[in-house]
């Protein structure tokens, strides 16, 4: 099996056998998606601008596996995106397509597991194979300061990933922890089961990004 390194997978990344089956089933069945993995939303300042991060579980079926941009064309990239712009954290009018122009500030956006899996759901073995991705991924952003993760997997994947102990930072919405100089803010994922439930509302998912708002503005200052 290949030993990918560095922070993308290969547009034909084999490492996890039914990932890559299920993403060559939709190549069949829909050739002008994107079906492959999705690369790391970068701001227009490139990897040395980026402060926060922004991590999710994966591509969702007809949103970033479909567009080939993370959070893009399903309901939990209008919720991401309105409230990055509300806070400054992009640029632009986000329209759900990669090339509507939309820029990211400062940030970046990625997946702990890069691959859409079968029902949104990745098993232990994809999220584990996935961090030789999402280590490098964190590790090249010199400047990082925040990272907010999105549900339970992403924020557990996370905290392995910056070689921590998950029992010693436990995931809660609206929890913070510091490692090292980042300090890392929790939440519910956007996702439409989430907010149409009510787990997550509106104003819950903004509060937290106007607390890394509130913690960025005081690093600069």
């Amino acid at each position: 099996m290949a030993e990918l390194t560095g922070p993308e997978p290969s547009p034909d990344c084999p490492i996890c056998t039914r990932l890559h089956d299920f993403i060559a089933a939709w190549r069949d069945k829909e050739p002008g998606w994107h079906n492959a993995p999705v690369p790391t939303f970068l701001p227009a300042g490139g990897a040395q601008s980026v402060r926060l991060l922004i991590i999710g579980l994966a591509p969702g079926l007809r949103g970033a596996n479909r567009t080939g941009r993370p959070f893009t064309g399903d309901y939990a990239g209008d919720l991401l995106y309105g409230t990055l712009s509300e806070f400054g954290f992009s640029r632009g009018t986000f329209a759900a397509r990669p090339d509507d122009g939309l820029q990211l500030i400062d940030t970046a956006i990625t997946n702990a597991v890069r691959c859409v899996p079968p029902e949104n759901k990745p098993v232990g073995g994809e999220i584990s194979n996935c961090r030789r991705f999402l280590t490098p991924t964190i590790e090249q952003f010199a400047g990082l300061r925040a990272i907010v993760t999105l549900g339970t997997i992403a924020h557990q994947s996370t905290i392995r990933a910056l070689k921590q102990p998950v029992s010693a930072y436990p995931f809660s919405h609206g929890g913070r922890a510091e490692i090292g100089n980042v300090r890392i803010f929790s939440s519910y994922h956007c996702s439409r089961y989430n907010t149409n439930t009510g787990r997550l509302t509106e104003a819950m998912f903004k509060s937290v990004f106007a607390e890394v708002r509130k913690h960025l503005d005081a690093i600069a200052a």
